[in-house]
């Protein structure tokens, strides 16, 4: 992992004996990282696109949060995928954030068996296509062996041999290596139930070691480019932090929405309530549940980083790679703040 610099401000701040302590512990850690990238170099490039909206159980979105569960199952998501180019060393380099090929991805069994039992009408009503990541990139001008990097804040629902290769088939980007945490790698190859459900079935499958660099702790990719440790949502979830005109955007899947990292100020059915009710900061997406108090910590420690938005500073600028979105269908779940499409910089071609 020479390649990269490792991020030494979070090492120690989760080792308290008080849970609430690790908080505050984080808390000032990120303040200190935040200071630091802000006073760095800003990424070359970076975009915001989006590839499909999909339900998700707000039962898992607005974990406990949510005032009538019992009436509206779903929320929309709105998966994304973040384009980013940054100065290193080695020259620019070019990273995919969250490629997702929903085209594979369906068949994460918990997906799998919501289609299965779907009606197809009804199912491409609730699924909204809009584009593929072979798509985004031919329209901006990129060439597949333009990508050097590939990564996801966690591997849920992935299926990267299209990208990557594996057995019996080539890579689609010959250049490209998946960046992972080593726990979050470490996990994909040894799922226990609960976590399976979320997995691909065989989305690594045949991946050639050369094509996976991981990595522990947080790291700098390059200039204004950084992969944050933020464990909870799953053991090796790493958040994408990047240095933009905006100021620092902070992005994972942890809250699905940037309401949730400010829940008192929700729109969405009752999170404002019970965020009063119980002294929260946070509602964290909660599917699998691994550690739920890290996710906690791991979500001040985002928002902290992220500072306040220039759009609304009463937000974060947190940016969901999955972002609650409003659907007529689905009452109750519109967010107070809705990102929608960042743009930031002057994207560098062959």
């Amino acid at each position: 992992m020479s390649i990269f610099e490792q991020i030494p401000h979070f090492d120690h701040s989760r080792k308290a004996f008080g849970q609430q302590a690790r908080v505050e512990d984080t808390r000032v850690a990120a303040r200190q990282f935040r200071n630091d990238m802000l006073s760095g170099p800003k990424a070359r490039y970076f975009e915001s696109f989006d590839l499909v909206k999909v339900p998700y159980p707000v039962r898992y979105g607005l974990r406990n949060a949510f005032a009538h569960e019992r009436f509206v199952e779903y929320m929309h998501i709105q998966n994304r995928l973040f384009v980013i180019q940054f100065d290193t060393a080695d020259g620019i380099k070019t990273l995919l954030a969250s490629p997702s090929d929903h085209e594979r991805n369906v068949e994460t069994p918990f997906f799998r068996r919501l289609q299965d039992r779907t009606p197809n009408w009804i199912s491409n009503f609730l699924i909204a296509r809009q584009n593929t990541v072979p798509q985004v990139l031919a329209r901006i001008g990129l060439k597949p062996q333009d990508i050097d990097y590939i990564t996801y804040d966690h591997l849920h629902t992935q299926d990267v041999r299209r990208w990557l290769g594996s057995a019996s088939q080539p890579g689609l980007f010959p250049n490209a290596k998946l960046l992972v945490h080593s726990r979050e790698w470490a996990s994909t190859q040894d799922l226990n139930p609960y976590q399976a459900d979320w997995y691909c079935p065989d989305g690594i499958a045949g991946i050639p070691q050369d094509k996976v660099i991981c990595f522990d702790g947080s790291i700098m990719l390059g200039d204004g480019v950084a992969l944050m440790h933020t464990p909870g949502h799953t053991e090796g979830n790493h958040s994408i932090v990047v240095h933009t005109n905006e100021g620092l955007w902070v992005t994972s899947e942890n809250g699905v929405s940037v309401e949730a990292y400010a829940p008192l100020l929700a729109r969405a059915s009752g999170v404002a309530r019970y965020a009063k009710m119980i002294g929260t900061e946070a509602i964290i997406n909660g599917n699998t549940l691994e550690n739920s108090v890290e996710q906690y910590v791991s979500m001040v420690q985002e928002a902290t980083v992220a500072g306040p938005s220039k759009r609304d500073p009463r937000f974060p600028n947190v940016f969901p790679s999955s972002e609650m979105t409003p659907f007529w269908l689905f009452p109750g779940t519109r967010p107070a703040f809705y990102v929608g499409h960042a743009r930031h910089g002057t994207l560098h071609t062959a």
